[in-house]
């Protein structure tokens, strides 16, 4: 079962001040009030206009209305959220108000703030987890959204991933709390919203319980997912940063997909493909000579060999 929103805010224990994340939809409306009365001048809002449809605007005349009322600061962050070649809007969108949240919780108010809230919930779970099943996630992607980590000197938390979508919305109208529709959210190119609109109804229909048992498969691979990371940071050490090829060779492939996507990632901010990872192990494999060349695409930049080690490079 899921919980109720006074339950998931009950058991909410962020450092103190905290920022919410604000749009001024249902689910961040519910975050904030809760969040405002559980701790009242601790509490501070940033919304992230992204100036991406006509009513964005409207958006933000409706954040600061209800932070005044709430008599909680509100910060407004204008960012150009258009996406490059290659990359989804969503992901463009995401990485932008990732980045707006992370400088102005330090920069608007007059105290750096100590903890970011967001307002995914459990439906926003499930499609994470059906996102990456469709298209062939590791562990790494069936874990899902974690309900709280630390990046850049700040803790960052998903408090409601415990709540259904629908009690939200109840809890809301039973207080006669209004909050804006975004537009997009019925609009069905998006891979998102037919989820919801389509696939969640029937999994509703035949697996009654779906948010919790899902939510169960996605915490055991978040602890699978922990302890491959764990054995790539030893086998990290033990092969260098860069890695040297002949150690590389004297792992399982397994072993050297493992630490090879870990270091990718820590070292670079990067993510192999199945495919790109796939031949970067049979060159791996292959290099037995001095002459033997190694450049293969990962990311946005390339993966080749300089000396006995590897490299990533961005041309």
């Amino acid at each position: 079962m899921t919980v109720s929103i006074d339950q998931a805010i009950q058991a909410f224990a962020p450092a103190l001040p905290l920022v919410v994340a604000y749009s001024g939809g249902a689910d961040s409306t519910a975050l904030l009030h809760a969040c405002a009365r559980r701790w009242p001048g601790q509490v501070y809002a940033i919304h992230v206009h992204h100036g991406l449809q006509a009513a964005a605007d409207d958006f933000e005349a409706h954040c600061r209305a209800v932070c005044a009322q709430l008599q909680v600061p509100l910060s407004v962050v204008h960012v150009d959220a258009r996406h490059q070649a290659g990359q989804s809007p969503e992901d463009a969108a995401r990485r932008h108000r990732y980045t707006a949240l992370a400088g102005h919780a330090r920069q608007a108010f007059a105290q750096p703030m100590a903890s970011i809230a967001l307002a995914q919930h459990a439906d926003d779970q499930v499609e994470t987890l059906l996102l990456a099943l469709s298209r062939g996630a590791g562990v790494a992607g069936l874990a899902a959204m974690p309900s709280h980590w630390q990046r850049e000197g700040l803790g960052w938390y998903r408090p409601l991933l415990e709540v259904g979508v629908a009690d939200i919305r109840a809890w809301l109208k039973m207080q006669a709390i209004a909050w804006v529709e975004d537009p997009t959210n019925a609009d069905p190119s998006y891979t998102r919203n037919r989820i919801r609109l389509q696939l969640l109804p029937v999994l509703e229909q035949v697996f009654p319980q779906f948010r919790t048992t899902f939510a169960r498969s996605s915490a055991h691979a978040a602890q699978a997912k922990r302890l491959q990371q764990d054995l790539a940071q030893l086998d990290l050490q033990s092969v260098g940063v860069p890695p040297a090829i002949k150690a590389l060779q004297q792992f399982s492939q397994e072993r050297q997909a493992n630490v090879l996507r870990h270091w990718l990632l820590q070292y670079h901010q990067v993510t192999p493909t199945a495919a790109q990872l796939q031949e970067l192990l049979r060159q791996i494999s292959a290099c037995h000579t001095r002459g033997h060349q190694i450049r293969i695409k990962v990311g946005y930049g390339f993966a080749v060999r300089v000396g006995g080690n590897l490299g990533w490079y961005n041309p």
